[in-house]
């Protein structure tokens, strides 16, 4: 996807910030489960410097950025001038420091997190207290089921509870470098939003775990994983209509901004993606955050295109076709399907791993724990604990897969906005430079978060490549779009 850098990993997803920390509230409790987080600290980030430090130049003050566009204007920002010529991305010296302290902040309260959460469910283990909240759900009924009801959410809201220190930070983090402007109050709310769909959502998956562990204790892991993935896929397919609206306010594209509505038409018709201008969203992020972008969400009945109302106001037509045409290579290379598959796998081979690593933990510490057998509840912190360090230590793999679908998507915006867009490679570039101007991108990552934490091609990378990449003056043959589908 189009950002950068994220607060958990440092790439920013397509998600606002309180949907990213729904997103990371599952991530150290049910959606370890499915290995990955969408979601332990460095001894010194003074390390050596890339070979990207070289292309960053700061200067002592920061150039205009582009005019807004005007709602409902005939050609909304494509009559404003060029962007100036960007061949690498440059900072202003304030900006600058205030990318790398922002970015070392980020990246340690990352590493930080994982920590707190396996330290978390380590001393619920070695404490009893996992097993005391089994003992409580026992003695407010005898029914199974109903036990887990009480001992599902006790559990999931006690981990959450010790991570919010950890969010508040980060959301505080967010306000002082003005990436957030959502008040205290409208962020307690989406958490505990958030905390709700987290647990109904916690429920389902942890009794379908816990019935096929008792159905077949041998293969449990398997059929919980066939199981398991048509409930995310479910989750992601009604996730624009029922879950996404909780969140964040959205309305027609083309109410207000119907030029840029017939202008991204133009990169749909070339894409051969299905998406009619009633299926096209203005989504009201200003209200909440700074950052900005463009996306193609949902699959079947329920894809969509969303445009942040931010984008509109701080990127030109252009550069917003640029952002959206990388996102809909991700459609139309079947980046979807193929980091579903991939993550699937490797959920697969998790779950296999946690199957194993459960009976070696019961067998060592299950009566220092008073955790009895694997499908006693009180077991479900001990797999969860599995599943985060397997989930650490699996982000390398992770990104590194999608850090190759990333630079693929640069490709696919770059030859898709070609003769739509003029100068499509330096509305490209340009727009990775304001895009790191707003977000504070780091200007030079250490090579070792690059490789464990970012899930794109750093910043600085991704631009040059966009102001280079050339076949057309070069005679050579694009990779993904070819003249004949033009």
């Amino acid at each position: 996807m189009i950002h950068y850098r994220t607060i958990q990993p440092p790439q920013r997803e397509r998600y606002s910030p309180t949907q990213r920390g729904f997103l990371h509230h599952r991530a150290a409790t049910v959606l370890a489960i499915f290995i990955f987080l969408f979601i332990l600290a460095l001894p010194s980030f003074a390390a050596h410097p890339s070979p990207q430090a070289a292309q960053i130049q700061t200067y002592p003050e920061r150039p205009t950025p582009s005019q807004p566009a005007l709602p409902g204007s005939p050609s909304e920002k494509r009559t404003t001038p060029q962007p100036p010529e960007t061949e690498q991305y440059t900072l202003s010296q304030d900006r600058y420091a205030k990318a790398v302290a922002y970015s070392r902040a980020e990246y340690i309260l990352y590493f930080v997190s994982y920590a707190l959460g396996f330290c978390v469910l380590a001393l619920l283990l070695r404490l009893g207290i996992a097993a005391k909240f089994r003992d409580f759900a026992e003695s407010v009924t005898s029914n199974r089921w109903l036990q887990g009801l009480v001992y599902v959410p006790l559990l999931i809201v006690t981990l959450d509870l010790c991570a919010l220190p950890i969010h508040l930070y980060g959301h505080s983090l967010s306000l002082h470098y003005e990436q957030s402007i959502q008040g205290w109050g409208s962020w307690f709310w989406d958490w505990s939003k958030s905390e709700l769909l987290g647990i109904v959502f916690a429920i389902v998956l942890v009794f379908v775990l816990f019935a096929v562990m008792r159905w077949s204790p041998r293969r449990w892991w398997i059929f919980f994983w066939l199981a398991a993935l048509p409930i995310l896929l479910f989750v992601l397919f009604i996730s624009p209509w029922f879950i996404d609206p909780l969140f964040n306010t959205f309305q027609p594209l083309a109410a207000k901004y119907p030029a840029l509505t017939a202008e991204m038409e133009k990169v749909i018709h070339r894409t051969g993606l299905d998406i009619p201008p009633d299926r096209m969203f203005l989504m009201e992020a200003s209200k909440k955050t700074n950052d900005v972008n463009a996306y193609v969400t949902g699959f079947g009945a329920s894809k969509r295109v969303v445009v942040w109302d931010t984008t509109i106001q701080k990127l030109t037509t252009d550069e917003t076709l640029f952002i959206f045409g990388h996102e809909a290579g991700h459609y139309v290379l079947h980046h979807i399907r193929n980091g579903f598959l991939f993550f699937a796998a490797m959920f697969l081979v998790a779950l296999y791993i946690g199957y194993r690593g459960l009976h070696w933990s019961l067998d060592r510490w299950g009566k220092v724990w008073k955790i009895y057998s694997p499908d006693d509840w009180a077991a479900l912190a001990v797999l969860l604990l599995l599943l985060q360090v397997l989930a650490f230590f699996a982000m390398p793999v992770a990104n590194g897969f999608s850090r190759s679908q990333e630079h693929a998507a640069d490709i696919y915006g770059l030859e898709v906005i070609h003769g739509i867009v003029p100068n499509s490679a330096q509305v490209a570039a340009h727009s990775f430079q304001v895009l790191g101007e707003i977000g504070l991108a780091d200007p030079n990552p250490p090579p070792l978060i690059t490789l464990w934490l970012y899930s794109h091609p750093p910043l600085a990378e991704r631009l040059i490549f966009a102001h280079s990449y050339d076949p057309w003056s070069k005679g050579e043959s694009t990779k993904y779009i070819k003249p004949r589908t033009r």
